[in-house]
């Protein structure tokens, strides 16, 4: 059976967790992988929580990832990881807001892009298919301020390994 990656993305309406789970979906593709995604909006235009779920390998033939085999939860509001700590399968990889010093951040904004760094350390795609995609994605305007954003993540998850 070939192995599938099988990632959570976590937070309240308006934290762009939808905009990550769709870079990292574009990010595998663009490493040449099956993705698959999906995504579940509940009250996202009330600050409600809001999920996104990528799954990605040779073949993908689900786009939801199964309660306890998360590879990686990646969570953008710390009262989220409760919520959906039962996602993580056993020896999975909890990212949260807390691991990433939001202080350095150029746009407080893009703390989803900074998890996004902190969640590419863990995974097999290059770092210029994340800079590529992330220029795809956001307006030219961001491209800076996204530059950093993603650079701090990595920099956090480089300085707690395993966290």
């Amino acid at each position: 059976m070939a192995r599938v990656t099988n990632i959570v993305v976590a937070g309240l309406g308006g934290q762009g967790v939808l905009k990550a789970t769709d870079v990292l979906a574009a990010v595998a593709l663009r490493a040449g992988y099956d993705v698959k995604k999906s995504e579940i909006k509940g009250m996202s235009q009330r600050g409600g929580s809001v999920t996104g779920d990528v799954r990605f390998g040779t073949e993908v033939l689900s786009p939801m990832v199964p309660t306890g085999e998360a590879d990686f939860l990646v969570v953008l509001e710390s009262t989220q990881v409760d919520a959906h700590r039962h996602l993580l399968r056993p020896g999975g990889i909890l990212l949260s807001p807390e691991m990433i010093d939001q202080d350095k951040l150029a746009n407080k904004k893009g703390l989803n892009v900074a998890m996004l760094g902190a969640l590419s350390v863990h995974l097999p795609m290059p770092e210029s298919d994340w800079h590529k995609v992330l220029a795809e994605q956001f307006p030219q305007k961001f491209h800076e301020s996204n530059k950093q954003a993603f650079a701090v993540g990595r920099q956090g998850q480089q300085k707690n390994p395993g966290s």
